[in-house]
């Protein structure tokens, strides 16, 4: 069996290279009928806001094809509520458990950073700097390089564990984005974050979110997905988390080929709760195959 070790920095150790995308996944418990939790380079728990949040409007989840759209809307019931209830249910879980952070002002984000910061088995956050940014008219975060810098350096103060950015594919120039963040602070990155996309119901006549736009995931963003990934990864000294349309083993492994140093699996959740573990497998079996010893030596592998 070849070494499927990564370390990501700053306390962040994988067993292997594969983890789930936030919103995909639930808190974890869900799926432990299906898989062994303990088998998983780690997962990432659903996004969490200071505050109670309803989130939108149903209808907010739609069928495209190769793909989905959803426009949920951070539904959770907040940072209290997550260490109070959520927390004690999985920190025994011997795997990485990251929250991703979500909030519509800097102060939000960093608040709800530094009350996750003493939770001693989370080893790290994801910061989603894809929400709106209130009080710039809506603009997320993510979008312009002043802006996510802002919010990263805001929660590099007050949280002094892993920092994963995830970042967001409706920008012009996500090396830039990439690198703003780092320069901030930010340990790793992670990208894509979903694309921007509609349906509409011609027989209704009507959009068919409630909320008009949402965010596009699945297979049909891998290729998009992966000429990002395959970008930062050349342009930041940090690791690079690559996520986008990968629904089976060879999908994660043109990430790693590309520049990832870990994949993250979404969408193909919703199909196969067991295709983390799958993955895993087939990582390991590839790397037999062609007489690797260790996951590292194919990372960005591609010229």
């Amino acid at each position: 069996m070849a070494d499927l070790n990564i370390n990501l920095k700053n306390g962040l150790e994988l067993k292997n290279p594969v983890l789930t995308a936030s919103g995909t996944f639930g808190y974890g418990i869900e799926f432990q009928e299906f898989i062994d939790l303990e088998r998983l380079g780690g997962f990432i728990v659903k996004g969490t806001t200071l505050k109670h949040r309803e989130g939108n409007p149903y209808p907010r989840m739609a069928e495209t094809p190769s793909g989905m759209l959803n426009a949920v809307g951070l539904q959770n019931k907040g940072v209290d509520y997550f260490i109070e209830h959520i927390y004690p249910e999985i920190n025994h879980i011997k795997t990485n458990i990251l929250v991703n952070v979500s909030g519509s002002t800097i102060d939000d984000y960093a608040a709800t950073a530094e009350k996750i910061n003493s939770l001693e088995n989370i080893p790290g956050i994801e910061l989603n700097i894809s929400c709106p940014n209130v009080k710039e008219g809506g603009m997320a975060f993510g979008t312009s390089c002043a802006s996510a810098a802002e919010v990263v350096k805001a929660v590099r103060k007050v949280y002094h564990k892993h920092l994963m950015v995830k970042l967001s594919p409706n920008v012009t120039n996500i090396q830039e984005i990439a690198l703003a963040v780092e320069a901030e602070g930010a340990d790793s990155v992670s990208l894509i974050n979903t694309l921007l996309g509609m349906a509409v119901d011609a027989r209704k006549r009507k959009p068919v979110l409630s909320t008009v736009t949402g965010g596009l995931s699945g297979a049909c963003v891998k290729p998009i997905a992966l000429r990002m990934v395959w970008q930062v990864a050349k342009a930041v000294k940090i690791p690079v988390v690559g996520l986008g349309g990968i629904m089976c083993a060879t999908d994660a492994i043109e990430f790693l080929l590309a520049g990832a140093s870990a994949v993250q699996i979404g969408t193909a959740n919703f199909i196969d709760p067991a295709i983390t573990v799958k993955i895993i497998d087939g990582i390991n079996n590839y790397l037999d195959e062609n007489d690797f010893h260790s996951v590292k030596e194919i990372i960005g592998l591609i010229k």
